[in-house]
């Protein structure tokens, strides 16, 4: 990943750092890997996220649809 300092402003290109991170989710990976996660509630965990996404997803197909 790259930022460019423009200017020589570190703290606007530290803040476009912090924010590709975040996008990536470098940072929620962090934050998993701090403790062990048993199998099953790791199971859990990603069939939970999968179930948001599709539900954000079906959201967002009926908006761009005009249904809501």
């Amino acid at each position: 990943m790259q930022v460019m300092v423009r200017d020589n402003n570190v703290d606007q290109a530290l803040r476009a750092l912090k924010k590709k991170l975040q996008r990536e989710g470098v940072f929620r990976e962090m934050k998993l890997k701090q403790h062990f996660e048993k199998p099953s509630v790791k199971k859990a965990r990603e069939r939970a996220e999968a179930v948001r996404r599709a539900r954000k997803l079906a959201r967002k197909k009926l908006q761009r649809e005009g249904a809501l």
